[in-house]
């Protein structure tokens, strides 16, 4: 019970917080998975959005998303 009140804001906090370090993750997947990089970026950006989820998918979202090429 106290994993629910773990944050000390109550139960919609933690809820929102870990819904937010799951979809983040995933969002960055599906994106990076869907955007065309030139050479092998696109398969260096998959591993680390999976070997390092949260902080992988930041640095996606802040450096990645730039260096995609252009449809």
């Amino acid at each position: 019970m106290t994993f629910l009140f773990l944050f000390g804001g109550g139960l919609l906090l933690t809820l929102f917080v870990i819904f937010f370090i799951l979809l983040l993750p995933l969002l960055a997947l599906i994106s990076a998975l869907m955007s065309d990089f030139p050479g092998n970026e696109k398969i260096l950006w998959v591993l680390i959005i999976i070997l390092l989820p949260f902080l992988g998918s930041l640095l996606y979202f802040l450096i990645g998303r730039d260096k995609r090429i252009p449809r």
